[in-house]
Order: C-alpha cells, then structure tokens, then sequence
C-alpha cells in the first residue's frame, strides 16, 4: 500500500495531480469522500468537509424546481387573477389618480402575486415573477377597457406609475 493515498488525503509530497474535471489545473485538494482530484472551483464545501460535485449531490430547492406544469399553472392564475383585479380596479376605482393610486396599484400586485404563489404550491422563480408581471400588465389593459380609455393612453402617467408598483409587488411576491 505505499504510494497509494487514501480518499481525502493529499497524494504523495513527489507526485503531481491535475483536476479530474479541469486537466490543466494541478491540484493537491482531494475529495473527502472518494478521493477524487479537485480545484477549488469543483470543491463543494460540506458539513463534512470538501467534496467534489459528485459525492456533494448538489439539488436545487424544491422551491425554486419550476416544472412545466407549475409554470402553466401560474400563468394560468396570472391570467385570471389580472383580468379580475383589473375589472374590479375599472368597475370600483375607475380612472383615479394621485396617492390612493399607489395603494390601489399594491392591492393589485400583491392579488395577482399571491394568485400565483398559490397556484404554484409556494415555488419560486424568475419565470413564475415574469408571469406575475405579464399578470399585472393585463390587469392594467383590462382596466383601461373598463373605463373605456384606450389600451394604452398616451398620457397616462399615473395608471404607468400603478403598473410599475404593481408589477414590484407581485415580484415580490415570488422572489428567489
């Protein structure tokens, strides 16, 4: 057994080792684990010491694992939840504008934030924050239909200002 090194010891003071996943790199870092050759942009720091990406087993949270269907979901739910709360913002509020505005343009993103999250089961990601987003967006066109404006009215400042609090606040909502 002279000469060999034991799994997550350094090789011999003589012997010269390269990284198993980056060969130009010489290395001394061993994993832990199954005695694998690593640098340290492999070597995955543990409980129990450095591993490398294989023994680590690195997953990503359950939270932030969207699938295709949860993404369909929380479309879904950006879709029904923005048209509804842009209904109730032009039939209740209509075209007001000034410092309620902002509280109107919260309640609006956190309605269509919170839709998403629920129909998610809680995930969260940068596409399920772009869905909450195209949500808020269709909750202002909607609106707009409602009071009976253009779509997009060229002189809307407020209603712009609302649907950017708005589509902060649903982001928020689903942060990762």
């Amino acid at each position: 057994m002279a000469g060999e090194s034991e799994p997550g010891l350094t090789p011999d003071a003589g012997e010269e080792t390269v990284c198993a996943r980056h060969p130009n790199v010489a290395t001394a870092l061993m994993c832990g684990r199954c005695g694998t050759p690593i640098c340290p942009r492999c070597l995955v720091q543990t409980p129990v010491g450095a591993r490398c990406p294989t023994c680590a087993n690195v997953r990503r949270l359950p939270t932030v694992d969207v699938k295709p269907i949860f993404l369909l979901r929380g479309l879904g739910a950006a879709v029904g939840s923005g048209a509804a709360a842009g209904a109730v913002w032009g039939f209740l509020v209509g075209g007001v504008f000034g410092f309620f505005l902002f509280f109107v343009a919260m309640g609006v993103g956190y309605a269509v934030g919170e839709s998403v999250s629920v129909a998610t089961n809680r995930k969260r990601s940068t596409t399920l924050q772009g869905c909450a987003v195209l949500g808020v967006i269709l909750a202002y066109l909607v609106r707009n239909a409602v009071i009976g404006a253009p779509l997009l009215p060229a002189n809307d400042i407020w209603g712009y200002m609302a649907v950017v609090i708005a589509a902060v606040v649903a982001a928020g909502r689903l942060n990762v």
